[in-house]
């Protein structure tokens, strides 16, 4: 049984594993600090989030932690629901991805992507001072990558204004769709701060221009993703 977990997706695996650990072991999960409340605990929380996640008004500035911080921030997140919404489109769509990609490619894809995304937003913010953390810009970079890999791929998604009944579609509709949403929320949120769909948005391109020049001329697979897909984007 070990040996068989080993020829999995044991990348994903281990990705969901130390994003997992890292929110418990933080003081943002109510776990980490049990004996800390009130102010005391939101100090604790945003020292957390300043030192591991990405300030943009800091990121240009010449130190090594602070060009590391883009790097720990993939394995930051901010909330249960923040984690629990990146760790499931992760697996549902990190599974067919690092078996298309390989072990260690699939590695170096996934840093990449969630390291320039995340620095992308830092570049269009750079006055911001509010943290970004998470791993929605490499997440975003999978599910790009994963349009041109596997436009045929059927996917099991929930959508509110269908009544919120799970139904298939073609994994390219659900992702263009995706895609668009994220879009529109940027345009709606301009330049400012906030959720990063800059982040997302360049993490997607990233991943489907890199899908598109390094495996196009590979043989496609339509499989039906092994999950279901959540309307929330990551």
């Amino acid at each position: 049984m070990t040996a068989r977990w080993f020829r999995g997706p044991v990348v994903t695996h281990a990705l969901i594993a130390a994003c997992s650990l890292a929110f418990l072991l933080s003081p943002l999960s109510g776990f980490g600090a049990p004996t800390t409340t009130g102010p005391e605990l939101l100090d604790a929380q945003d020292a957390y989030l300043r030192r591991w996640g990405v300030v943009p008004a800091e990121l240009f500035t010449p130190s090594l932690r602070t060009a590391l911080t883009p790097l720990t921030a993939l394995f930051v997140h901010g909330s249960w629901l923040h984690l629990l919404g990146n760790m499931l489109f992760l697996y549902v769509f990190g599974v067919m991805t690092e078996e298309r990609m390989g072990r260690l490619p699939f590695t170096l894809f996934y840093l990449v992507c969630g390291y320039l995304s995340l620095v992308a937003y830092a570049a269009a913010n750079a006055a911001s001072d509010r943290t970004l953390v998470g791993a929605s810009g490499a997440i975003s970079g999978i599910l790009g990558a994963f349009l041109c890999l596997f436009p045929r791929a059927r996917v099991t998604s929930v959508f509110p204004f269908l009544f919120f009944l799970p139904l298939r579609f073609p994994a390219w509709i659900v992702l263009v769709f995706w895609f668009v949403l994220q879009w529109l929320a940027a345009q709606r949120a301009g330049s400012g701060p906030g959720v990063a769909y800059l982040a997302h948005l360049s993490g997607f391109t990233l991943g489907f221009c890199h899908a598109w020049v390094c495996y196009r001329r590979t043989t496609r697979v339509s499989s039906p993703v092994p999950a279901t897909e959540g309307d929330n984007p990551p």
